[in-house]
């Protein structure tokens, strides 16, 4: 899939409102690949309104980081007045939480850029699909359609393109020789380097250091031939509590927290880990984790997360059980 077959679909339709959606809590990779998608429609179709929009608001360090660009994320975007919808680093239409229902019922076109697969639910409501699963960040891809359609980001759709890649790939430590080189190209255009990376740090505040320490506290250890699984769980923060389980020296980490009737599980793991097993965190484990609890799972080989109905326990039972039946599968 390429930037020619957008350029195609939209001289078909002469969209005059396209909806950009995130998913929910959106990171800095979905709101600045929407962004940075929306500069590349205003050179190719200059007479389209392009609106980003993110279900339930975006992240603390996205909230951060639009201080510092001009990117205006709507909570409740039009949705039944766009002409044309396209999903950023979402690859399930579950993932736009309450925005969800009225995306399945719009007639719009919808388009897919994602650095994931496309679940096969959302593939079959999709128009094009352009995905990348060797690509690092949305925002790499992102980067691609403006060179094939041979146009340049402004120094703004730059910054915001580097800030993405650099939040997935956790700073570059996990960045490829493809991602180096577009982060060069970037950084070329005009991004100071190390001044907009210091936009990606933040102080972490009472209630996600509180976190932190419960999950600690609460956890509970597996061991699976040579690699520790850490379990636990917390009300808020679960995927910065799994983090830190892993810089306590887990190899596995696995964080559930329930609000009401749904529960979200945070899964990470160390790159040594996923080399030595070959285990992919998204597809592996969140996926079928997902599907168990009547929702929906996904993400990269060494972060991903879940969304789903049922008990906490009953979550990270089964989760120890797919990574079990993993490693002594693969017995590694």
């Amino acid at each position: 899939m390429s930037v020619a077959q957008i350029i195609a679909l939209f001289e078909e339709l002469k969209p005059k409102i396209v909806t950009l959606l995130c998913h929910h809590n959106a990171d800095p990779d979905a709101i600045c690949s929407a962004y940075g998608f929306a500069g590349v429609l205003r050179q190719l179709v200059p007479n389209v309104n392009a609106e980003i929009g993110a279900s339930q608001g975006i992240s603390r360090l996205s909230k951060h980081v639009l201080k510092h660009l001009p990117i205006d994320v709507k909570t409740q975007p039009n949705i039944d007045g766009a002409d044309v919808i396209v999903l950023l680093d979402t690859n399930t239409v579950q993932q736009l939480e309450g925005l969800a229902d009225k995306v399945k019922a719009s007639k719009a076109p919808i388009i897919v850029i994602d650095h994931h697969a496309v679940h096969p639910e959302t593939e079959k409501i999709t128009k094009i699909c352009i995905t990348n699963e060797q690509a690092s960040s949305t925002c790499e891809i992102v980067y691609d359609l403006y060179k094939q359609a041979n146009i340049k980001p402004t120094i703004d759709e730059a910054k915001a393109l580097f800030l993405g890649i650099a939040f997935d790939t956790r700073h570059f430590v996990i960045a490829n020789s493809s991602t180096l080189k577009t982060v060069a190209e970037l950084v070329d255009a005009g991004v100071n380097a190390q001044e907009t990376l210091s936009l990606l740090s933040l102080p972490m505040d009472f209630s996600e250091r509180v976190a932190r320490l419960k999950a600690s506290r609460r956890v509970k250890l597996f061991r699976v031939n040579q690699w520790i699984i850490a379990v636990s769980h917390v009300s808020a923060f679960q995927a910065s509590a799994a983090r830190a389980l892993i810089e306590l020296g887990a190899n596995v980490a696995v964080v559930a927290g329930k609000q009401n009737e749904k529960i979200e599980v945070s899964l990470r793991c160390t790159a040594d880990f996923h080399e030595k097993t070959g285990i992919h965190l998204g597809k592996d484990i969140a996926k079928p984790l997902g599907e168990h609890l009547h929702g929906m799972g996904g993400g990269h080989v060494t972060a991903a997360g879940v969304n789903g109905v049922g008990e906490i326990e009953l979550a990270l039972k089964h989760s120890i059980r797919l990574l079990k039946e993993k490693l002594l599968t693969t017995n590694k």
